[in-house]
């Protein structure tokens, strides 16, 4: 596979990527998001085994430090019921895991900060322990039927319920108060917005029912049109 240049510039840094040919360059607003997410999992600079993706990423004197959150993102997040997260045991290992919950149980407190409440699971705690040694997280949202997906890094940090009480009702979902033992805050400072390429359509119970709702009153309807005729008197 050969690789070609792609330049992008953002408010905070320049980068010169190289990145294989079957990968489309990004544009739009992805173009502005995605060199400070290439800055974050990378490092400053980093090379794949390959030598197919280069990184190398350059200071820009005064900029911001983060990506805001926008309207689109925002919007992305609340329709969202599950997550992935991922994070960095004190060894180096990475750890993901899923994380689901009602629509919007990820929220977006403001432009730069994610929270959710933490429920009680299978007490191995593992990412709540990662995170007293690095905070370091990394959140992939999908959008299966869109074939949409939002990648997030940023900083975590745990509070405990009882401390934050305002912020504990503000991210717990309904009827599940009393399962929250933590709060999970995430500085965020870079996301991108991914292509759809290779993200295999799923569709939940509620949105295959949705589809199934007006097929199945019409059906009923046709039922009925057809019971009535069978019962019609006849003309002699």
């Amino acid at each position: 596979m050969t690789a070609q240049p792609l330049h992008v510039l953002d408010r905070r840094r320049t980068f010169d990527v190289e990145i294989p040919c079957d990968i489309a360059p990004l544009s739009g607003r992805n173009a502005a998001a995605a060199p400070r997410f290439v800055r974050e999992a990378t490092g400053t600079s980093s090379e794949s085994p390959a030598s197919t993706v280069v990184a190398h990423a350059q200071e820009v004197n005064g900029a911001p430090a983060r990506d805001a959150l926008g309207p689109d993102e925002a919007a992305f997040v609340a329709a969202r019921d599950s997550f992935y997260l991922a994070s960095v045991n004190p060894e180096g290992w990475p750890y993901l895991q899923h994380r689901g919950g009602p629509a919007g149980f990820l929220t977006v407190l403001d432009a730069h900060t994610l929270g959710f409440a933490d429920l009680k699971g299978n007490r191995q705690l593992l990412t709540t322990g990662h995170l007293r040694a690095n905070d370091r997280v990394a959140l992939f949202l999908m959008d299966y039927p869109g074939r949409r997906r939002l990648k997030l890094v940023g900083r975590a940090r745990t509070i405990d319920a009882d401390d934050d009480p305002s912020l504990a009702e503000r991210l717990s979902p309904p009827d599940l108060q009393k399962k929250v033992e933590r709060l999970v805050v995430i500085d965020v400072l870079g996301f991108d917005w991914n292509c759809p390429a290779y993200i295999t359509p799923r569709y939940t119970a509620a949105e295959v029912e949705e589809v199934m709702a007006p097929l199945r009153a019409r059906i009923a309807q046709l039922e009925r049109e057809r019971l009535s005729g069978e019962h019609a008197p006849r003309s002699p």
